[in-house]
């Protein structure tokens, strides 16, 4: 849906934006294997930077972790007939940890829509594009950034300062994104918060779709809640009392419960 990502569907394939190195490059990831036995081919990608290229897709795509025993985990659930309808359905990631926290804070309070229109802007304005595939303003450009020109792309006053924020605060070493892979879900919470414009919602996000924990459940995400409202055939959208009680038997998969839920509406 995003519309920065290269996806050729007839092809079966997709463009990923990397920085290995602090160098980017962009990798073609194609398709040629089934639901049931999944294959994929690789190109684009130089000799000397292989190794740690294909080291990130695997982590990107989850191709480490079999979907097995989480399908098996939710037949003994209410959300059966989801994971069923969804069947191997991964928790794909954010090409890059950086630009999801980003994208994160563009998305905030906004519908879908303008979320990605927005983003765009964003992308194609102060970022750069190569092999096809877009990059994220890089934290050293969009540190020198100023709000009003931020401001002529439609963010909010207090938008731009936060996006701003978050490159300024990896060029000060306040934010490192490879330290963060090592932490918990608790102690990035902690850090992450401490940042202006970044609440619970972000760190879940962040925590899923950037780092690909896999038990979170942002009980503030409308669209869950209106799956939710969905799924169950409720006349209001549900208290968080009510999701947490809905959720009991998820653990530890909540995360995987949120995207199938999300999927749902789509």
């Amino acid at each position: 849906m995003d519309p920065l990502h290269h996806v050729d569907l007839q092809k079966r394939a997709v463009k990923v934006p990397m920085m290995i190195k602090n160098e980017p490059i962009v990798a073609e990831v194609t398709a040629i294997g089934t639901t049931d036995h999944p294959a994929f081919e690789i190109s684009g990608i130089e000799h000397s930077l292989k190794e740690q290229a294909l080291d990130r897709l695997k982590e990107l795509f989850k191709w480490h972790l079999p979907l097995d025993g989480i399908y098996n985990h939710f037949q003994q659930t209410d959300l059966k007939e989801l994971f069923t309808a969804h069947y191997g359905t991964p928790l794909v990631l954010d090409f890059d940890p950086y630009s999801c926290l980003l994208k994160c804070i563009v998305h905030q309070q906004l519908n879908l829509k303008f979320a990605h229109t927005l983003t765009e802007r964003f992308v194609k304005t102060f970022g750069f594009q190569q092999d096809g595939a877009w990059f994220y303003p890089q934290p050293e450009k969009l540190a020198q950034v100023k709000v009003e020109e931020l401001r002529e792309l439609q963010f909010s006053g207090r938008k731009a300062e936060y996006a701003i924020g978050v490159a300024t605060a990896v060029m000060d070493g306040q934010l490192d994104f490879e330290k963060l892979k090592n932490m918990s879900d608790a102690d990035i919470h902690d850090k992450l918060i401490k940042l202006r414009g970044v609440g619970p919602w972000t760190v879940q996000n962040f925590l899923m779709f950037g780092l690909g924990r896999p038990n979170l459940y942002p009980l503030a995400d409308i669209g869950i809640q209106n799956a939710l409202k969905k799924h169950y055939q409720l006349e209001a959208k549900p208290t968080y009392a009510e999701m947490e009680d809905y959720a009991k038997d998820w653990h530890p998969y909540l995360s995987y419960a949120s995207l199938y839920l999300w999927r749902s509406i789509e």
